[in-house]
């Protein structure tokens, strides 16, 4: 029987791993999705979408697989992902690795102000009407219902649904990795003054802070939460170097 591995994905990083990974013939994979995104992109190794009925759910799920080795690739804020990952590894003596992309860093010319999370970001805002580029995930907007002032642009992968409450949005669907002229188009056309972003690191949305910079644009900066204590490594070929050392311990 082939060893079984469980990557948890969402990310170019997973998308990545799934690609390298199903070129080999010695090894099992299984991508697990949340389901956030409607239309995910087609993957190269069998996929499956949804929770698990948190850390109990997973770890469950890894007995019942023969889990030999568990790969959380997710996003830097999937962290109730990450930490039912981390519990239910420990709890079923499954190996884990968390895949973490580096978090951006501030350059000379940005003005990044750093938010605890969307209340913070609401009340950063200010009273006074602005318009503002939500570079959000679906989950987060819902919560600048608070803040019902300002114009809202907001860009997501597919439609948000219930759409947002507040009474000035503008909702525009696109998939990136977008570049830097199309983020200054959109800056522009829609004379965005103010971001809110979460700092995802990677490429495919960086764009958008190189067109805020020049712009003199302020960044309101979501700050990542703290993540679980486990094994991590910042690339796919450490990450794959870690899998085939992890396996060899267990003698598969």
């Amino acid at each position: 029987m082939r060893p079984h591995l469980l990557l948890l994905g969402g990310t170019t990083e997973a998308r990545l791993l799934a690609e390298r990974l199903s070129a080999r013939g010695d090894l099992d994979v299984t991508l697990s999705l949340a389901g956030r995104t409607q239309s995910p992109l087609a993957m190269p190794v069998p996929v499956r979408v949804g929770g698990f009925g948190g850390a109990e759910g997973l770890e469950a799920w890894l007995r019942e697989h023969r889990v030999a080795a568990l790969l959380d690739a997710t996003h830097p804020y999937a962290a109730r992902i990450s930490a039912n990952a981390a519990l239910a590894a420990r709890r079923a003596g499954v190996p884990l690795l968390c895949l973490a992309r580096p978090a951006w860093v501030p350059e000379r010319g940005d003005d990044w102000r750093p938010v605890a999370d969307v209340a913070a970001a609401c009340e950063a805002l200010g009273t006074a009407p602005r318009r503002v580029f939500l570079a959000l995930g679906r989950q987060e907007v819902a919560g600048f219902a608070t803040a019902p002032q300002h114009r809202y642009l907001i860009r997501s992968v597919d439609p948000i649904t219930p759409p947002p409450p507040m009474p000035h949005v503008t909702a525009i669907t696109a998939r990136g990795p977008f570049t830097l002229e199309e983020e200054a188009l959109l800056l522009d056309a829609h004379r965005i003054e103010v971001i809110v972003c979460k700092n995802s690191g990677g490429t495919a949305s960086h764009a958008k802070l190189l067109a805020a910079r020049a712009r003199g644009l302020p960044v309101l900066m979501l700050q990542r939460p703290a993540p679980p204590d486990v094994p991590r490594v910042t690339n796919v070929a450490a990450a794959l170097d870690w899998l085939s050392h992890a396996l060899k311990l267990r003698g598969v």
